[in-house]
């Protein structure tokens, strides 16, 4: 039986012989149906339509995303550890190109998401690599919609994936909400790994924060307070974010504490509150 796809959000559910009625991810109201209705798709029909296209962001990390753009369109990122390459976030298209590339560069230890947007056919990948781990917050368990062993469900607000790697739960858009942190990063002096849990906005300088950005829900002053006090303790440079040329290069941190000032002082009629 085929896992179908989800083609609004990406997100791969559990092997069916008809499409879902509904896909829960895109009802909520974080997300959206089309006016037209439910649609569907499967791994062989993406495959059909499109491509995975490679980028290297700096030495260790590259980005791989789909081309014609599937679904939200992010991209995920493949990062090189000591102890085994890692892919941060997930993309719907898994094809044998995609294979033989990353088989080449020595294979997947993990899988780490930011949040169920990004699940894509996470299960899929975990597969073709020899059923490795993928970690996902339990804050969003609810969300998965393709249940499988390989599924790692990690609780508390930080959790260690390899040295020098640390997965951050920031919440905000989603209760689980999580990044990355590599301290090898950013030459040497660290980066983000965002998602759009931090989303890098087009010109680069500061980045934005929001419940759903299709939306147009932004965050409360307390759930964008919260995520700056869980990002304080890790330092960073770089910010990468979601889409291909949404990278914050220099001075990430500094962006971002200047990116809540502005996003609080917007939000709040009264001011900033202070950030505790």
């Amino acid at each position: 039986m085929p896992s179908f796809i989800c083609e609004t959000c990406g997100v791969g559910f559990a092997p069916s012989e008809k499409p879902p009625a509904r896909c829960p991810i895109c009802e909520d109201p974080r997300q959206y149906v089309p006016p037209s209705g439910q649609k569907w798709t499967t791994m062989e029909g993406l495959s059909r339509r499109g491509m995975n296209a490679w980028k290297l962001v700096e030495p260790g990390l590259m980005g791989v995303g789909s081309e014609p753009k599937i679904a939200i369109g992010q991209r995920a990122m493949l990062l090189n550890t000591p102890q085994g390459n890692i892919l941060w976030d997930c993309i719907s298209l898994l094809d044998e190109a995609t294979v033989d590339i990353i088989t080449a560069l020595g294979g997947l230890s993990a899988i780490a998401i930011s949040h169920p947007h990004y699940y894509g056919t996470m299960v899929d990948w975990s597969k073709a690599f020899g059923d490795i781990p993928i970690y996902l917050h339990a804050d969003d368990s609810k969300w998965i919609m393709r249940p499988d062993p390989a599924i790692q469900l990690w609780q508390g607000e930080t959790h260690q994936l390899a040295d020098g790697v640390t997965l951050i739960r920031c919440g905000g858009h989603f209760a689980g909400g999580v990044v990355l942190h590599w301290a090898g990063g950013g030459n040497g002096e660290g980066a983000l790994l965002a998602g759009d849990i931090v989303q890098v906005i087009p010109d680069r300088t500061h980045v934005s924060f929001m419940r759903s950005y299709p939306n147009l829900l932004p965050l409360s002053a307390p759930a964008v307070a919260r995520l700056a006090k869980a990002l304080e303790p890790f330092e960073f440079s770089t910010i990468y974010g979601a889409f291909f040329g949404r990278d914050v290069v220099d001075e990430g941190k500094d962006v971002l504490r200047r990116s809540v000032v502005r996003y609080l002082a917007a939000i709040c009629s009264d001011g900033s509150p202070e950030l505790e």
